[in-house]
């Protein structure tokens, strides 16, 4: 049985994360992959980096036009004269600057919504990286610099070239203007929210765990005790969230030297400098210290790549805040539960048992931690549980989804399942007084209230 399983993992990649490393890996060394990875993320989520490279790409094209204009001899003269080339482009260099300023404004307005009617942590994974907001405030930088430099050759009799491309971008600008105002208050809306956190979270479910659920997959093998570490490797430096690991880098490593690394914490938990990060086994304990903790990127706050129960945590912090007396609003909470229903059924259905990678020969070489299926069900059960089971809406919608995920996972997902619904009961005996209404709220409802109690 543990050969057979062993074999499916080997078979397999080992682990599902190393779709998503970057790891340089030669012969005496390691480049530091955490830095690498921090940069990477930086420019996902840095508002700034495709405005400035507008602006470069601006600098190119103008001069190249003004250097090669007699390629451009098929343009049709510019209609306008010269007051009048001056007045089109003030026009555009004042939309240009007027739809900055708009898009920034609106972003700010966009992030004090999120943060007060839903919850900060989209900010970093929704609003920052969003790419339309990117390369829309890149278009006008884009076009502002053009037009300036149109408007400061205009007297020097400049090519006809340049003074339709800007007028194109200004045409373009405002075309881009009116589409970023639909799609901000799409956008802003709740449900394109959680879709699009639930989204990422499909992502990286596929990611991390990549086969499909077979009854008996899950068994861990019997490994046995390893016994004491030789050797434990501290954390050094802030104390930060794990935000991802190279595990590709750390199999390979601890296949050369013939031992086992087992990473201590679990990605999303919060390390404290000294706390044990790595436990070495065998040959491991001669890895460096340092390629070890390269392999381990850190953050100020977690992030959905390779976590992800973060989605969950995200979308039921939104439904938790709704579910608050300050702001009441039921409704969001249900769509929340919505997505967390998908999400569980994807998870459902996969095999989780993904914490151990081994070598092509089936020797495990690296150990780590990863929830299983209790924790994904507890986190989008528990808490909107104890702050919504006294709404009806809520109590049958969580009715609604444990009675679907219970006729469409297998057997081995449906104890979890069932304690959940018990703990649901219970909770609806005690807090309805009426015995009307906590029988209405025992009916499943994929709608809260309203819809067809047979859901």
């Amino acid at each position: 049985m543990a050969e057979t399983w062993r074999a499916a993992r080997t078979a397999q990649g080992g682990f599902g994360f190393e779709v998503m490393a970057s790891a340089i890996v030669g012969g005496q060394g390691h480049m530091n992959w955490s830095r690498l990875y921090r940069f990477k993320n930086y420019m996902r989520s840095s508002l700034w980096i495709i405005p400035f490279f507008a602006l470069i790409v601006e600098q190119v094209l103008f001069r190249t036009v003004m250097a090669h204009d007699d390629w451009t001899t098929w343009v049709p003269p510019w209609p306008l004269s010269v007051e009048g080339t001056v007045a089109a482009m003030q026009a555009i260099i004042s939309l240009a600057l007027s739809f900055i300023v708009f898009t920034f404004g609106s972003l700010l307005v966009a992030i004090q919504i999120a943060s007060g009617q839903l919850t900060p942590r989209i900010i970093a994974i929704t609003l920052l990286r969003d790419n339309v907001i990117r390369f829309t405030v890149g278009l006008f930088i884009f076009t502002l610099l053009f037009a300036i430099g149109v408007i400061s050759r205009v007297n020097a009799s400049a090519p006809p070239s340049i003074v339709w491309i800007s007028g194109v971008l200004g045409v373009l600008s405002l075309a881009a203007f009116l589409y970023f105002i639909d799609y901000s208050a799409r956008l802003l809306r709740p449900v394109s929210i959680i879709h699009r956190v639930a989204e990422q979270g499909f992502a990286m479910i596929e990611a991390v765990y990549p086969d499909n659920l077979r009854e008996t997959s899950e068994e861990p093998p019997p490994n046995g005790s390893l016994g004491p570490p030789d050797r434990v490797v501290t954390h050094i430096g802030s104390s930060d969230i794990v935000l991802a690991v190279d595990m590709k880098f750390l199999a390979s490593r601890a296949a050369r030297a013939g031992g086992i690394v087992e990473l201590v914490a679990r990605i999303g938990d919060f390390v404290s400098y000294g706390q044990p990060l790595f436990r070495l086994y065998g040959g491991a304990k001669t890895i460096s210290s340092h390629d070890l903790r390269s392999s381990v990127a850190f953050g100020r706050e977690r992030t959905v790549e390779q976590d992800p129960t973060f989605a969950f945590r995200i979308i039921v912090d939104i439904a938790t805040k709704a579910l608050s007396k300050a702001i009441n609003d039921p409704t969001t909470a249900v769509l929340a539960i919505d997505q967390l229903h998908r999400l569980l059924r994807s998870v459902g259905n996969r095999n989780l048992r993904n914490d151990s990678v081994f070598d092509p020969q089936g020797r495990l070489r690296v150990m780590f931690r990863t929830p299983d299926w209790g924790d994904f069900v507890q986190l989008t059960c528990r808490e909107i549980r104890i702050y919504g089971a006294d709404n009806l809406q809520i109590a049958r919608r969580l009715h609604a989804m444990i009675d679907n995920l219970e006729e469409v996972l297998p057997d081995c997902r449906k104890s979890v399942l069932r304690v959940e619904r018990e703990l649901l009961d219970r909770m609806i005996d005690k807090v309805y007084l009426l015995p009307e209404d906590a029988a209405l709220a025992r009916i499943a409802d994929t709608q809260g209230l309203g819809g067809s109690v047979n859901a």
